[in-house]
């Protein structure tokens, strides 16, 4: 309860794309919100570490592959030049002016912004340690959010040392090119940066311990890019794990298990460690507040996400999977109308996954594969790229799109696509299974020609057996 006359206070930790929406929206339901975090600009990891700097690197890996393919058009360049510290410093820029732009946000709102580590002294007040070698300053608060991300995992024998070993916060430093790099993991973090750094010159290779690339992910929508990487990449080794790892004054020396090792003793330059992340949930003092996490350090929450203390909230990473920036916006929204006693709970259909590579790979909603292993009824349509004009005239025919569906009444269940700019033609999947639509409402809904676009409607029109430019009907 707050006293007569008196707003009242928000206090969240973190500043990330689940902590600073939910400070914003807090202050514009007329809170009085007080934002913690230790970098001296909301942005998060994914701003200063993630999201933001390898989707900048992953761009200039795209043209240099592009001015590379441009020969096959008739357009030949000479060797583009890359000049490291100057794209280190693009990098950098960009990082600069989207927290310098939060940062404004930050006064505009009226939001106290607090630079440090906050921890829980109890249910209703933070301890937050400014580094200045001052007492910890208390705040009080009637609500708080936690919302302070996650950070790169480690197998054991693989933590980082931020020069030999790298995990994905030093590798986005990009102090070097490594001329052969080792690259753990075959998730979406391994194959970005492998990409990034075969582009700029790096030998890579990468293992995963699955028999797959992208566990999870359906294996049509993944076999584009499985084939464009065969020969971007030096080596993929599936099913195959790093046994030992010693750094060394001139590498790194690893011994590698696996089916079908000719050698498996290697020496890379380098070694990349992408095997996932971890929430942040350690040293909160989260049990002085009654917030309980699980097994795995994950904040437990309920559809407000709210935590095992009620007036104490929890969204983005440390609240759960997937672990995704625009999840965690999602939550802090419905985390912020809660707190104001609105009527909102979290619980989309879609949740939209982005692969940032080349090709893209997106999917929204149901998977293929999840239907299939949960014996979901279903029906898919497929419409290849090959058969789109746009994608031909990108030179760009390895793409495809499919919709997943409910059988009787051909409700759009989960959308896939791989090709160039996947990631930004999933919006209209997340739109349609949120939505109920119909694969009829995607064909008859009028898509603009030449683009990309059409291939979701061309989809839908495959499952009609109306599609002008593929001959498959999906009932069949």
């Amino acid at each position: 309860m707050t006293d007569a006359g008196r707003r009242p206070r928000v206090a969240v930790i973190g500043a990330g794309p689940g902590g600073y929406p939910a400070a914003f929206r807090a202050a514009d339901l007329g809170f009085d919100v007080t934002l913690i975090d230790p970098e001296a600009n909301p942005g998060g990891a994914c701003l200063y570490r993630g999201c933001i700097p390898s989707k900048t690197l992953l761009h200039v890996a795209a043209l240099l592959d592009e001015s590379e393919r441009a020969a096959d058009w008739g357009v030949r360049f000479q060797r583009p030049e890359v000049d490291l510290d100057a794209l280190r410093g693009w990098k950098d820029r960009v990082i600069a002016r989207m927290t310098a732009g939060l940062g404004q946000l930050v006064r505009a709102r009226n939001v106290r912004f607090v630079r440090g580590r906050a921890r829980f002294a109890d249910a209703h007040t933070l301890h937050v340690d400014t580094g200045d070698g001052a007492d910890p300053a208390p705040i009080a608060f009637d609500y708080a959010v936690v919302a302070t991300g996650s950070q790169p995992a480690a197998p054991p024998g693989l933590a980082a040392d931020g020069a030999r070993v790298m995990d994905s916060t030093s590798a986005l430093a990009l102090a070097d090119v490594p001329s052969s790099l080792l690259v753990v993991g075959g998730g979406y973090i391994g194959l970005e940066l492998g990409s990034v750094f075969a582009a700029l010159g790096s030998r890579v290779t990468l293992v995963e311990m699955a028999s797959g690339l992208l566990p999870g992910a359906d294996r049509d929508l993944v076999r584009p890019l499985a084939q464009r990487l065969a020969g971007a990449f030096e080596e993929i080794l599936l099913n195959t794990r790093v046994q030992t790892l010693r750094v060394e004054d001139d590498g790194v020396r690893v011994r590698l298990a696996g089916a079908r090792l000719d050698d498996p003793a290697r020496t890379f330059d380098r070694v990349l460690t992408a095997v996932g992340r971890r929430p942040t949930s350690d040293g909160l003092d989260l049990d002085k507040a009654g917030v309980e996490c699980d097994a795995r350090g994950f904040v437990q929450v309920d559809a407000q996400r709210r935590t095992t203390a009620p007036h104490i909230f929890a969204v983005g990473d440390v609240a759960g999977e997937p672990m995704l920036a625009h999840k965690a916006t999602h939550e802090a929204h419905t985390a912020a109308a809660a707190m104001a006693g609105q009527p909102a709970v979290y619980e989309p259909h879609a949740v939209p996954a982005v692969v940032f590579t080349d090709p893209e790979i997106a999917w929204c909603g149901l998977t293929e594969t999840q239907a299939r292993d949960q014996r979901i009824p279903h029906q898919v349509a497929r419409f290849p790229w090959a058969a789109s004009g746009r994608a031909t005239t990108l030179g760009r025919t390895d793409g495809l799109s499919k919709l997943v569906l409910e059988p009787r009444t051909d409700r759009v269940l989960g959308v896939g696509i791989t090709g160039a700019g996947a990631g930004e033609l999933i919006a209209e999947g997340v739109l349609a299974v949120e939505m109920g639509a119909r694969a009829e409402d995607l064909r008859l809904s009028m898509h603009p020609h030449p683009t990309t676009s059409e291939t979701l409607m061309e989809a839908a029109e495959v499952l009609y057996g109306a599609s002008a430019h593929f001959l498959t009907n999906a009932r069949r």
